[in-house]
């Protein structure tokens, strides 16, 4: 056999390899720092967008009520504009009094005093609009968000 010269690999010396320097540290924490902040952005325009987002549902909810409403007491005229104040509840009050007392009273428990309501009726369509401040989603101060409802509903005959 042939002996040939032998190869060794220089050892570093055992203090150059224990821990980390200070700059990879610190290499370290920021790039830590920098995904934890990009973690926290992506939570907060989460919970913006749900926030928008359930106003929307609650807005559905409230206008399909209303016209569930005008499809059980089809025989009244359920016109009633932003500007107008709805029917006070009084014991005496008609089923369409109480109806557009209770709109009212849902949408302004959902997005307080500056959301409007209105309900027209065409004909046979009924037209459903709830709107409220929604600056908080849109980024933009008086920003407004609208959910309309049509549909049509059957005219009671027999109360013409």
């Amino acid at each position: 056999m042939h002996a040939g010269p032998m190869t060794s690999y220089a050892q570093p010396s055992p203090a150059s390899q224990i821990g980390m320097t200070l700059i990879e540290v610190l290499v370290s924490v920021l790039i830590l720092a920098v995904g934890l902040l990009g973690a926290a952005l992506i939570q907060l325009k989460a919970l913006k967008y749900t926030d928008s987002s359930r106003m929307t549902s609650q807005a559905s909810f409230i206008a399909y009520d209303m016209l569930d409403r005008i499809r059980a007491n089809s025989g009244a005229d359920y016109s009633w504009g932003q500007l107008e104040s709805a029917p006070a509840n009084t014991v005496m009050a008609s089923v369409r009094d109480q109806d557009l007392h209770d709109f009212e009273a849902n949408i302004l428990g959902f997005a307080g005093e500056s959301a409007k309501g209105s309900v027209s009726i065409n004909q046979r369509e009924v037209t459903v609009s709830i709107s409220w401040d929604d600056s908080r989603g849109a980024n933009a101060s008086g920003a407004r968000e609208t959910f309309t409802l049509t549909s049509r509903v059957a005219v009671d005959r027999a109360l013409q």
